[in-house]
């Protein structure tokens, strides 16, 4: 059956469009579904996507193509409608180099069924849902009257009050009010006479928490940002424009051009009338403008007329999936309650692990459960939405529930509660999947369009379900290891989830989910049911398999009530945790991944453990391991054969407990601001900070060595930590020289991976990808950008040079001394190694490393999959032959034996 996921999309929510559709590409069932990625561009033209376009970490690394961008010094990242209103053979020509265009109409002889990742306008307020109703393609959720209604929060809110729900206060608010020059004063009183104090400034059409605003401090100053916010306007002074560097003018036009934090881009300046395509336009237009006049007002060409003001309701914050059973019937799964460290569930708490809590069920007592649970389905009957709708809301210190966001989707990244709170009833993510389709087609079949053309679908379907279910074909079984102990904890969870999912809709693997936590004397592993699998992070796992006691009752209440579902799609579920010895393991399957970051999975620890039980595995042996998680020592060794290395020493905490502020001093002589602090044996940006003075050099050491704590204190605040950033603590750490551009007419931080395979001879010979080109915002290359989708800019393969002549030279010599390096360190399987490239006027290249990480990040955003798509492989086959390679190493071990 072949299933057309649309995604990408005209909002906001482009980017987790983006990424919720490469997870349903990547997790349909491959026995059952063809996967065929139609990506809308920004534009709303169709675009039947090349698959290696799929594995970028955002849609501007690949579209517009690199040669249709117009020059910009300042390096911006744009969308297609910055390139301004172009010729309809232009904008052929540009999607020809990323895949075909085609027309709704000819959906239906590609696709038998649509499924929607879309998100906001054009995707879930009944637009596309009509188009394909038109076309007589079948299409995932709810249908056009319920999608206008979910989409529209005016509607709502009088149907939810007709209804008799609770809901918030709240008034409306016109643009065209405040363009005329409001006082704030007097509407902040108005506001918090209308609907009280707190209040919430809201964007009317938009998800994931974008224009939205808390009011919680009685300050015009903030009412007026909240406002713009929300109307997608901003104001610049002259007085503050003209006191910006010209580094932070470029980061000011760069936030503001981010249509998640900013308004995006084109835009209007409302006072002169004048519309904008480009940052570097815009920039050029500041500097003019500001120079004679007061201020500009900028508004995005998307933008709200009317904001609501509504009042802020103190409670627990929770989000519930609804779906329906075969008769149509609502059943809510168990509502998960969101603890997090913001005034709101803003868009970093909502899609990065670790960042907020989500507990499922809710903690509240059972009845209040029931409550929110009834309330949800008869929301989804009073709105008529149809398969699946996610209800958010919250229940009051008094019992009362509030529900005030209903959507006719959900985000399908894979820590959503799309896929989260559907594990509870035992399905994993494939299974979930192909529950929506097969009750999208339901629901269609009801509709009297093309009714028995649908039917016949549904028993093709069916037919296709039972026999996979029922299936006795013997697959190799591979463990999944993720967690640990270290910082890394979460993004291994991630890493691991990913795994996990890429085996599950397999036709090869049947993969078994372990979690690894407890410390370097005592490794305790867990098997892992699904639904704890997808908690949100580390710490959530580890709390359930320590203090597992059983299955909270609602839980066990809603499995039963869902049973009929679960039964169709499931079959010798792992239902409760359970610990078990490497022996054991070594019993219950055929190989292992390791999915662990940073200690025990890449010191060699773990693989000295399987080897004992002759488990293959992926990733580089003991010895390999045990140097390439130093950092010192892979600098030392790499430095000693040539290899070109920053500066570095070590910070021991007996040093500075011996000598003190002595200890700073020495580091300054042999060192000169800014530096590059980290730990020297962690990974993913944890705690690796750029370093411009003593004062930061102080606060870094007195936090790595646990003088202050990391929430709150002084020395944070100095470092400017966010909330709940991870920070270990450990008794060293690395000071490395800021490598800089020197002399070098072009300089970038590139990411490289490599793979390992045995040729004919025996021997391991390797296979290095084209490195990417990593962007950072900041001073460094911060967790999001690495790991979170949407949020990393990387060009794949690296901007080495702008003449394609002289590439190959600077491309090739890169590509060789990380061949160097993974030769000198004896790396197998697979590797990510990071470097700066200095490119000289004779396209003479340095390459200077900066790490090598032996069992790299393997969540759906990293920049690996981007390179190995250039290479021809999808995700599942890079997997694939690293499983591949492990097993026969270790067939190659056992015939010398």
């Amino acid at each position: 059956m072949r299933i057309g996921i649309i995604f990408g999309g005209q909002s906001r929510e482009r980017e987790i469009s983006f990424a919720g559709g490469r997870t349903v590409y990547d997790n349909l069932n491959k026995d059952i579904f063809t996967t065929v990625p139609i990506f809308v561009d920004s534009l709303g033209q169709f675009i039947l996507l090349d698959w290696q376009y799929i594995y970028k970490g955002t849609i501007r690394d690949f579209y517009p193509p690199f040669e249709f961008l117009p020059k910009s010094i300042h390096g911006f990242q744009v969308y297609v409608e910055s390139l301004g209103d172009l010729p309809k053979e232009e904008r052929d020509a540009m999607i020809q180099k990323v895949g075909r265009k085609i027309e709704p109409s000819d959906l239906k002889e590609l696709i038998d069924f649509a499924f929607l990742a879309l998100h906001g306008p054009y995707g879930e307020d009944g637009a596309i849902q009509g188009m394909l109703d038109w076309n007589n393609i079948p299409y995932s959720g709810s249908g056009i009257l319920p999608s206008a209604i979910g989409i529209n929060k005016y509607i709502q809110k009088k149907l939810v009050a007709q209804a008799s729900f609770n809901g918030p206060n709240y008034v409306t608010y016109k643009k065209s009010t405040w363009l005329k020059g409001a006082d704030t004063k007097a509407l902040l009183a108005h506001f918090e006479s209308s609907v009280g104090f707190p209040f919430v400034v809201k964007a009317p059409s938009q998800g994931s928490s974008i224009g939205i605003t808390v009011i919680s401090e009685r300050n015009e100053e903030k009412l007026k940002q909240a406002l713009n916010r929300s109307f997608f306007l901003q104001e610049i002074t002259a007085a503050d424009w003209n006191t910006k560097t010209e580094h932070a003018k470029i980061k000011w036009v760069a936030t503001l051009t981010d249509i998640r934090d900013g308004i995006g881009m084109p835009v209007n300046d409302v006072l002169q009338g004048k519309t904008i395509y480009h940052p570097e336009e815009l920039l050029a237009h500041l500097n003019q403008s500001l120079s004679s006049k007061e201020r500009v007002l900028l508004e995005s060409l998307d933008n709200e007329e009317e904001i609501i003001i509504e009042s802020f309701i103190k409670g627990q914050e929770f989000s519930c999936i609804v779906i329906q059973d075969e008769d149509g019937n609502p059943i809510a799964l168990p509502p998960t309650g969101i603890v997090k460290g913001n005034d709101f569930f803003d868009y970093r708490s909502k899609y990065l692990p670790g960042m907020s809590r989500k507990i499922t069920p809710i903690d509240i007592p059972g009845e209040q459960v029931e409550l929110i649970r009834s309330e949800c389905c008869r929301l989804y009957s009073t709105l008529q939405f149809n398969v699946y709708a996610r209800i958010d809301g919250f229940i009051s210190p008094e019992g009362e529930v509030f529900l005030n966001d209903p959507n006719t989707t959900s985000g399908m990244m894979p820590s959503s509660f799309f896929f989260h709170q559907a594990a509870e009833i035992g399905l994993n993510p494939s299974q979930f999947l192909t529950y929506i389709i097969r009750t999208s087609i339901q629901e269609r079949i009801k509709d009297g369009k093309r009714s028995l053309r649908y039917k016949q679908l549904l028993a093709t379907l069916d037919q296709a379900i039972s026999s996979e279910k029922n299936s006795s074909k013997e697959k190799i079984k591979i463990a999944v290891v993720m967690g640990g102990y270290s910082s890394e904890r979460h993004i291994s969870v991630e890493s691991g989830r990913n795994i996990f999912e890429k085996l599950s809709s397999s036709t090869k693997y049947q993969p078994l989910p372990v979690f690894l936590t407890g410390s370097d004397e005592q490794h305790r592993l867990f098997i892992l049911p699904i639904n704890i699998l997808l908690k949100d992070n580390a710490d959530d796992i580890r709390e359930k398999v320590i203090n597992f006691k059983g299955h909270h009752p609602i839980i066990e209440h809603i499995a039963k009530e869902t049973e009929s579902i679960s039964s169709r799609y499931v079959s010798n579920a792992i239902k409760d945790p359970k610990e078990i010895s490497y022996k054991e393991l070594s019993e219950l399957v055929d190989g292992v991944f390791i999915a662990l970051h940073g200690r025990p999975g890449e010191d060699g620890s773990m693989q000295k453990e399987l080897e004992k039980y002759q488990l293959p595995y992926n990733g580089s042996g003991i010895q390999s391991s045990q140097i390439t998680i130093n950092k010192f020592e892979t600098n030392r060794i790499l430095r000693e054969h040539g290899i070109s290395v920053a500066n570095h020493r070590m910070v021991y905490k007996q040093e500075w407990l011996d000598a003190g502020e002595k200890l700073l001093s020495e580091i300054e002589s042999g060192f000169i601001y800014p530096i590059i602090a980290k730990p020297s044996d962690d990974g993913c940006s944890s705690a690796v900070k750029k370093i411009k003075n003593r004062d930061e050099l102080r606060a870094y050491t007195r936090l790595m060595f646990g003088e202050e704590a990391i929430q709150g204190s002084v020395s944070s605040s100095v470092l400017g930590l966010k909330y709940n950033e991870e920070f270990p603590q450990k008794d060293y750490f690395l000071i490395e020289d800021l490598v800089s551009k020197g002399n070098a007419k072009h300089f970038l931080e590139v990411t490289g991976g490599l793979m390992t395979r045995f040729n004919d001879k025996g021997n391991v010979e390797y296979e290095i990808f084209e490195p990417s080109e990593s962007l950072a915002t900041g001073d460094v290359l911060s967790l999001e950008e690495k790991f979170l989708a949407g949020e990393g800019q990387n060009i794949t393969p690296a901007r080495y040079t702008t003449n394609k002549a002289d590439y190959e030279q600077v491309a090739s010599e890169v590509r060789a001394t990380l061949k160097r390096v993974a030769e000198v360190l004896n790396i197998q399987g697979y590797a990510r190694i990071d470097a700066f490239v200095r490119v000289f006027e004779n396209n003479r290249s340095e390459t200077i490393i900066i790490e090598v990480n032996s069992l790299p990040g393997m969540t759906p955003a990293t920049c690996i999959f981007h390179q190995t798509a250039i290479n021809g492989y999808k995700p599942y086959d890079f997997i694939d032959n690293i499983l591949t390679f492990g097993i026969e190493r270790e067939k190659k071990k056992l015939a010398k034996i």
